[in-house]
C-alpha cells in the first residue's frame, strides 16, 4: 500500500473516540449489567412473546444478578420473529415507532424490526463511531452502495455517516457501471459495500479501463455476508486501500453491532456498551467460553423498539480479548452459518473455505458458486469458478485440479471443478448466495 494509506493505520486520537470506547473493563461490566437488568425487565413486561417464554422457563427479570446469569433465559429464534409478524415483539406503542425495517422474506415472512427516535439515534452514533474505527473522519466523503429501503444497510449507514460528520454518497447499489464513473467524479475517501459487490465493481473498472489503485479510496468497509482473509488480500492488493469488516444483522440493530479497527484488522471490536454477546453450541445450546467456536449469540442492552434477549445469529465464530479498542470484546472473522453450512459426506463444508482455495489457486477469479447435487443416494458437490481473463486456455485444467487437490487437503472432501469463461458467472449486488442445492428431494 501507498504512504498515504497505510498513515490510516494509525490510531485516532483519544479526542475523536466515545468515552465507551475508552471505558475500564470493570466500569463497562457494571454498565452492562444495569443494562441487561432493564433490558430484560422490558422485554418482560411488554413483550408478550417473552413474558411467556420467560414464564414457561421458570425464569424472571429479578433472577438477573450477575452477567453470566442471561445463560438461564430463553433463546430467541428468527422464527419467533415471523411467528410474531408483523409487529408483536414490539415493546413501545406503535406510535414511538420511528422506524420500521424488515429482513427480504424469501424463505417465509419477513422478519419486521421498529425502532424508536432513541434507538434511532444510537444505531447513528454506533455506525458514526465504526465508520471512525475503519478510518472513517469528518469531512470524507462516503460512497454508500448498500442497498436503501427495508434492508437495514443503506440508511443505517447512511445516518452513521452524517452522524460522523461526513458526507453521504446515497449510490446505493446496482448501475454498475455509474457507480465506478461517480468513483472518478465525486472522489470518495470510504465506500461501503458487500465485499462480493466489490468484486464486481473491480470487473467494471476493469472493463472501463480504469486502475482502481489510482482512485480516492483509502477505505473499503465490506459486510453483510462472510468473507475470507483471502479475499481481503485479492481487494487490497487490486485497491491499494485498507479493507476492514463490518458486522451486524436487522434483528440486532443492522451494520454497527461490530467492526474491524483499522489499526489492527484482527477481528471485529463488539460495541459491547449496546450489545451483550455470548457463544454457544449450535448443536445443543451450551454456553462456550472465550476463545472457543460456536454459535454467536446477541443481547440487546439499549434497543427500546424491539429489545432483543439471546438471539440466534446462526453465524459461528470466537470471542477474543480487545486490542485497538482493550474493554471490548473481539469476533474473530465470521468462518460460516450453521444453517449454510453443507455435510457431505460426513464433512461439514463452508463455502469460505472454498474461497480461500480458489483466491489462492493462480489462474482462478473470485467468482465461484457451489452446485450440490445427488448421484446415486450420495450427495456431490460441484464447484464452477470462472478463470481469470489472463488465463491460458491450457492453464484451466490444471487449475482445476490444483482446486480439487486442495479441497481434499484442506477440507477433507472430494469435489468436481469446472473452470468456465470470465464474466459468466451471475454477478453479486446485495448479499451473495453461493450455494445452488440441486439435490432431488
Amino acid at each position: 500500500m501507498t504512504t498515504t494509506a497505510r498513515r490510516l493505520g494509525d490510531s485516532p486520537p483519544p479526542e475523536l473516540l466515545d468515552r465507551e470506547e475508552r471505558i475500564p473493563v470493570d466500569e463497562l461490566r457494571a454498565l452492562q449489567l444495569r443494562r441487561l437488568q432493564w433490558s430484560l425487565r422490558h422485554a418482560y413486561d411488554n413483550v408478550p412473546h417473552y413474558r411467556a417464554r420467560f414464564d414457561a422457563h421458570g425464569v424472571h427479570p429479578d433472577d438477573c444478578r450477575e452477567l453470566s446469569d442471561i445463560a438461564r433465559f430463553p433463546m430467541t429464534t428468527k422464527a419467533d420473529l415471523r411467528e410474531n409478524y408483523p409487529f408483536g415483539m414490539f415493546a413501545v406503542p406503535r406510535e414511538r415507532i420511528a422506524r420500521v425495517h424488515a429482513s427480504s422474506g424469501t424463505t417465509g415472512r419477513p422478519t419486521v424490526v421498529g425502532y424508536t427516535a432513541t434507538d434511532i439515534d444510537n444505531w447513528a452514533t454506533l455506525m458514526a463511531r465504526s465508520i471512525r474505527a475503519a478510518g472513517g473522519r469528518p469531512g470524507h466523503r462516503v460512497h454508500n452502495a448498500y442497498g436503501y429501503g427495508l434492508f437495514t444497510g443503506g440508511l443505517g449507514a447512511h445516518f452513521g455517516i452524517e452522524k460522523l460528520g461526513a458526507t453521504a454518497i446515497p449510490i446505493s447499489g446496482g448501475m454498475t457501471p455509474r457507480q465506478v464513473q461517480l468513483i472518478g467524479d465525486f472522489e470518495p475517501d470510504v465506500i461501503m459495500l458487500t465485499p462480493s459487490y466489490m468484486l464486481t465493481l473491480l470487473d467494471e473498472f476493469a472493463r472501463q479501463g480504469v486502475d482502481p489503485r489510482s482512485t480516492s479510496l483509502k477505505v473499503g468497509i465490506f459486510g453483510a455476508e462472510p468473507w475470507s482473509e483471502q479475499m481481503r488480500i485479492e481487494i487490497e492488493d487490486r485497491t491499494d486501500m485498507h479493507a476492514v469488516d463490518i458486522y451486524g444483522l436487522s434483528e440486532v440493530m443492522g451494520p454497527g453491532v461490530s467492526q474491524e479497527c483499522v489499526e489492527t484488522k484482527d477481528g471485529l471490536h463488539i460495541w459491547e456498551d449496546h450489545f451483550l454477546p455470548e457463544v454457544v453450541d449450535p448443536l445443543d445450546g451450551t454456553s462456550l467460553p472465550d476463545g472457543q467456536e460456536g454459535e454467536l449469540l446477541f443481547t440487546s442492552l439499549t434497543k427500546e423498539g424491539l429489545p432483543i434477549i439471546r438471539y440466534r445469529t446462526r453465524d459461528l465464530t470466537t470471542l477474543l480479548p480487545g486490542t485497538a479498542r482493550p474493554a471490548m470484546r473481539r469476533m474473530a472473522k465470521i468462518t460460516g452459518r450453521s444453517d449454510d453450512m453443507i455435510i457431505l459426506r460426513g464433512v461439514n463444508v463452508f463455502p469460505t473455505q472454498i474461497e480461500e482455495i480458489v483466491l489462492r489457486t493462480p489462474g482462478l477469479a473470485p467468482h465461484f458458486q457451489l452446485v450440490l447435487t445427488t448421484e446415486g443416494r450420495m450427495d456431490a458437490l460441484a464447484v464452477r469458478v470462472e478463470a481469470r481473463h489472463d488465463t491460458p486456455a491450457g492453464r484451466r485444467e490444471p487449475a482445476a485440479a490444483e482446486l480439487i487437490r486442495a479441497v481434499k487437503e484442506t477440507v477433507g472432501v472430494t469435489v468436481a471443478c469446472e473452470i468456465v469463461d470470465p464474466d459468466s458467472l451471475e454477478r453479486s449486488v446485495g448479499k451473495l448466495q453461493r450455494l445452488q442445492d440441486r439435490r432431488a428431494r
